[in-house]
C-alpha cells in the first residue's frame, strides 16, 4: 500500500478516535494492519474476551508466521484451557484442548501431552508448573507481560506500535482547507 493510503489512514483513525467512534477505529486498525493498538488489547485480555483478542490480532499475524506469533498465540490459549479447568468446565476444556490448542502438539508433542494430563486432575495447581498459578486477574496479568515483550520483539509488528504525531483534527483542518 502506498504512503498516502497509508497517511490517510492515520488521519482516518485520528478523526474517528475524536469522534469516539470505538469499534470502527479497532476495525480499521485490524484491517489495514498499520496501526496494533496495544492499550485496546490489553483491555481484552484483562477482559478475558479470546475470541476479540485472537480476532484483533488476526489483523496483524497469524499462528504460523514466526516463532514470536506462535508463541503468542500458544499462551493466550493455554490462558483460555487453564481458566476453563479453574472454572471446572471440563466440557469447555476439552473443546479448547481440540480445537485451539491442538496445532500446537505438532511443534511440541510433549507439551500438548503434558496440558492434556492437566484435565486429570482435580486442580491443575497440584501440577508442579502450575503451583504458584493465582487468581485469574493476576495470572491475565502475568500472561500480558509476557505477551507485550513478544509483540515488541516480533518483526511482523515493527513499525506499528507507535501511532505517528498528528496535530489534532488533522483531517478536519485538511477537508476545510479545500
Amino acid at each position: 500500500m502506498s504512503s498516502l493510503s497509508r497517511e490517510l489512514v492515520f488521519l482516518i483513525l485520528q478523526f474517528l478516535e475524536e469522534e469516539k467512534f470505538k469499534e470502527s477505529v479497532h476495525k480499521l486498525e485490524k484491517e489495514s494492519g498499520f496501526f496494533f493498538n496495544m492499550k485496546y488489547f490489553e483491555e481484552k485480555v484483562q477482559a478475558g474476551e479470546w475470541d476479540e483478542v485472537e480476532k484483533y490480532l488476526s489483523g496483524f499475524t497469524k499462528v504460523d508466521d514466526n516463532r514470536y506469533s506462535m508463541k503468542i498465540f500458544f499462551e493466550i490459549r493455554k490462558q483460555k484451557y487453564l481458566e476453563a479447568l479453574d472454572r471446572q468446565d471440563k466440557a469447555k476444556a476439552v473443546e479448547i484442548l481440540v480445537t485451539d490448542l491442538r496445532v500446537f502438539s505438532t511443534f511440541n508433542e510433549d507439551l500438548y501431552k503434558e496440558i492434556t494430563q492437566l484435565l486429570t486432575l482435580g486442580n491443575f495447581r497440584e501440577n508442579e508448573q502450575l503451583s504458584k498459578y493465582g487468581d485469574t486477574k493476576t495470572a491475565r496479568s502475568i500472561m500480558l507481560l509476557e505477551l507485550k515483550k513478544l509483540i515488541e520483539a516480533n518483526p511482523l509488528f515493527r513499525d506499528k506500535l507507535v501511532f505517528p504525531t498528528l496535530k489534532s483534527s488533522r483531517l478536519r483542518t485538511l477537508i476545510n482547507q479545500r
